[in-house]
């Protein structure tokens, strides 16, 4: 064990020295806010685009009511539609013919849009969500609707789970009693855990095999193994890369919130208020309605077991990387010379890490089906899947099976990547193929 320790603070201490470690811990972060600021602009982005539309309304349905809107620019006109279609040069971009035989009351009506270039996606859907709305609005006037009326019929309906069970449903204890916040909330819960084991797995398994490789090709391995078993060596690389991993989230889970806040009070905050009140001034929000969504999302947040889920979750973890870490570093030592050569062998591991990524944002929707509940409790799957679905407090039967399953799973796979690394990691020359690896497991000779 003392050997095991010192190789695993080598692993830490050449790691915590090189300056490229710092840069990562510390810009990380900065680079994931940019990117996240990046991508939103882009999806946000709907073009500057400016169209000048020329509307030959035959029905005059539309004039003195349709107003510029999203980046369209509209211009009535009594001209027939042949003599616009004939002018040679026009300083518009198109004609929007509405006929005067157009029967709205249809479920569906056609308008004909004539140019010489074509609206792209985003600007064609903004141009039917103009014209359907003012279809909408000249029915409400044809029938003497107002709006305060339509919006009369619409009622707000919250759905409130209790326990079935009337002693269970007056305890404040009862862990069925939630409201439609509380989905929302172990929704995202369920993310983040499911997403921060997926990226923690998946890097620091990938920095194990690295090291393993880095120190064969350079042959480093060679004057180690004559002081310490391969075996004990691959564990003090598994908990040194470890430990590092944990330091680096710790990091991160302190610095990306507080560059989120200081980004949203630069950026954003202003622009959030704005919208809140423009959406009271517009009535989709009452006061009342705001006061009850705050005070009902920080009870909601109240009652969440953090504890369990905490807890859990680093069990989860390590069983997770001691699992995928061992096979990255089995993997490493039975690459050859060239690194490229890792791609077949790397396959297999990945193929397991990213499939539980896709069925964890699956079980987000329905956290108790058949696919949720099995993929949790399969050693492969659950520590991405299982920590998705703490936050819905599944039974307690469904998390002690996946955690011996997890257990035994770790303890049989350790110990055949430690069978693969004591012979691959003094193999030089060419990589080795499954088969190879098979026998190297049940090999007696080192």
């Amino acid at each position: 064990m003392r050997k095991i320790l010192l190789i695993a603070r080598r692993e830490f201490l050449i790691r915590v020295k090189n300056r490229k470690f710092w840069l990562m811990t510390l810009l990380g972060p900065i680079l994931l806010a940019v990117f996240m600021v990046v991508v939103g602009f882009i999806f946000a982005y709907s073009g500057d685009d400016e169209k000048q539309v020329v509307i030959v309304d035959e029905a005059n349905l539309f004039e003195g009511t349709l107003k510029d809107q999203a980046n369209f620019y509209f211009t009535f006109s009594s001209e027939s539609l042949e003599n616009l279609r004939k002018i040679e040069e026009p300083d518009f971009d198109g004609i929007l013919f509405i006929p005067a035989n157009e029967d709205l009351n249809r479920s569906e009506v056609t308008f004909n849009f004539y140019t010489s270039k074509n609206l792209n996606l985003d600007q064609l859907s903004s141009l039917k969500s103009i014209i359907q709305s003012e279809i909408r609005e000249h029915k409400l006037k044809m029938l003497n609707v107002t709006e305060d009326q339509l919006n009369a019929l619409s009622t707000r309906v919250t759905i409130q789970s209790e326990d079935i069970d009337p002693a269970s449903s007056a305890s404040e204890t009862s862990t069925v009693k939630s409201s439609e916040f509380s989905s929302y909330l172990g929704a995202g819960i369920g993310m983040l855990m499911g997403f921060i084991m997926y990226m923690l797995v998946f890097i620091n398994g990938s920095m194990v095999m690295r090291s393993v490789m880095e120190e064969k090709t350079n042959r480093i391995v060679e004057v180690v193994i004559s002081s310490v078993k391969p075996f004990e060596l691959m564990l003090g690389k598994i908990f040194g890369v470890g430990l590092i991993g944990i330091i680096q989230f710790l990091s991160w889970a302190i610095l990306i919130p507080v560059i989120v806040l200081l980004g949203n009070l630069v950026f954003g905050f202003e622009t959030d208020i704005q919208t809140l009140e423009s959406m009271n001034a517009a009535g989709s929000i009452s006061p009342d309605d705001m006061e009850y969504m705050v005070y009902q999302f920080m009870k909601e947040i109240d009652q969440v077991p953090w504890f369990k889920i905490i807890s859990l979750f680093i069990l989860f973890f390590i069983g997770g990387y001691l699992i995928y870490s061992s096979l990255f570093a089995a993997v490493g030592s039975a690459i050859g010379d060239d690194m490229q050569d890792s791609q077949s062998l790397v396959l297999p591991i990945t193929i397991p890490v990213i499939m539980a990524f896709y069925i964890m944002l699956t079980t987000l929707r329905v956290p108790d089906s058949t696919l949720a509940v099995w993929s949790s409790i399969f050693p492969l799957f659950s520590p991405i899947v299982m920590p998705a679905r703490l936050a819905f407090d599944p039974p307690w039967w469904q998390i002690i099976l996946s955690l011996v399953l997890l257990i035994a799973t770790v303890v049989a796979l350790v110990w055949v990547s430690g069978r693969i690394y004591r012979v691959g990691i003094l193999m030089y020359g060419k990589k080795a193929s499954f088969k190879e690896l098979g026998k190297w497991i049940f090999r007696k000779d080192i």
